[in-house]
This record gives structure tokens, sequence and C-alpha cells, in this order.
């Protein structure tokens, strides 16, 4: 599939193990570790898709898909969320906030792949790819 995928995660090993995985399949990753600065990262790598850690220093993940949706430039990008927080209300919160997609930490590299070709195939769907 490939395309540009922006990976806030704060994490080091995390951040490089997912890098790996998605570079290995045709994907560009850019990695960023600070909650307070992901919406500059996400102005200035025009990602194609989002995987955005809850728990970032600076600001969490949640503040930051709330402000990707309320703009138009991102409103439509396609979200994974990722966390280590597995109840149920996070991740009702995360898909009410607009979340295309939530994993729980840890995750399959299988699930991983499925999830994020899975949201690029239907933004490209839509015309958006």
């Amino acid at each position: 599939m490939g395309g540009r995928i922006l990976l806030v995660e704060d994490e080091g090993n995390i951040l490089e193990a997912i890098g790996f995985i998605l570079s290995r399949a045709g994907w560009e990753v850019q990695g960023h570790g600070n909650g307070a600065t992901a919406l500059d990262a996400v102005a200035r790598t025009g990602p194609d898709l989002i995987v955005l850690d809850v728990m970032l220093p600076g600001r969490s993940g949640l503040e930051i898909l709330r402000d990707l949706r309320a703009r138009p430039e991102t409103a439509e990008l396609p979200v994974l969320m990722l966390t280590a927080k597995g109840q149920a209300r996070d991740r009702e919160t995360a898909l009410e906030l607009g979340a295309n997609a939530y994993l729980t930490k840890p995750f399959s590299n299988a699930d991983l792949l499925a999830t994020v070709t899975r949201l690029a195939e239907a933004r490209a769907a839509t015309g958006r790819g």
C-alpha cells in the first residue's frame, strides 16, 4: 500500500519497533515523541495516516485527536490510537472523538498492519488518499 505515516509515540523502543514493521511493509514513517508539538509535526509532514499514542508528554493523544478533528485540513485524516490503557471507556472516548481505529498494547504485528492497511484503503476509496 505505502504512503506517509506519522507515528506519535514517546517510548523509543515502541517507536522503533512500529517504525520498522511499517517501513518493511512499504510505508514512509516519521516518528514524533512529544504531544505538545504533535500538531506542528502533522502540519510539517503532511501524513496520509497518523498512529497516535494516548499517553504522551505535553498533551494527551485524545487532546491531539480532538484538535485534529476540529481542523478542516485534518478532519478526515485517518487516526489509529495506540494505548496501554485497555479499559472500554478509553476506547469509547477515543472513538467518540473521531479515532478511526484503536489498538491496545501489546498488539500483534499482524493486527497493526491489518488495521493500517484497512484505514489506508478506506481513505483511498473516498478519493482522499
